[in-house]
């Protein structure tokens, strides 16, 4: 327990105040999935999403490293908290996360069926890029097309 406490002080103050807000959006966000379902939590949670800026320019390795923080910091926030968090809470912290700090990614919804059960899988893209599967489950699941964004598509 101590050991967790010292590597959490040893963080910068910005990947603390990720830890936490990811942590309790975890929490939040496990409440409102047993009590609104999916469509209700996606529609609160793009409540308190930012209206794009386009004045708004985040250079490339700008965005990179913070995407990686918010990443990590959801990573380590669904490890270290209470209970063990779905793919679906973990994938939608995530997504709400990176979109208040207007990074534009898409959460991904996919199925499947193994030994005749149904299930699903979540995760966010940025650009096709898989941010959240370190061992790539998402391969074994069939998407839905087109995804679940909070920013408009883009043109073109």
């Amino acid at each position: 327990m101590w050991e967790r406490f010292l590597r959490f002080r040893a963080l910068d103050p910005q990947s603390r105040a990720l830890f936490l807000r990811a942590w309790i959006l975890l929490r939040l966000v496990s409440i409102s999935l047993a009590i609104r379902g999916f469509r209700g939590t996606r529609a609160a949670l793009q409540r308190f999403l930012p209206i794009p800026d386009k004045e708004v320019r985040i250079d490339e390795e700008s965005r990179s490293l913070e995407m990686a923080r918010t990443v990590r910091m959801v990573r380590a926030a669904a490890r270290y908290g209470i209970g063990s968090p779905t793919c679906l809470e973990k994938s939608l912290a995530l997504w709400w996360l990176l979109e208040r700090q207007q990074i534009p990614v898409a959460l991904r919804i996919g199925t499947r069926t193994s030994n005749g059960a149904f299930e699903a899988h979540a995760w966010v893209e940025q650009d096709g890029a898989v941010l959240d599967d370190e061992q790539e489950p998402h391969r074994q699941y069939l998407a839905f097309e087109g995804s679940f964004s909070a920013s408009p598509p883009k043109a073109g």
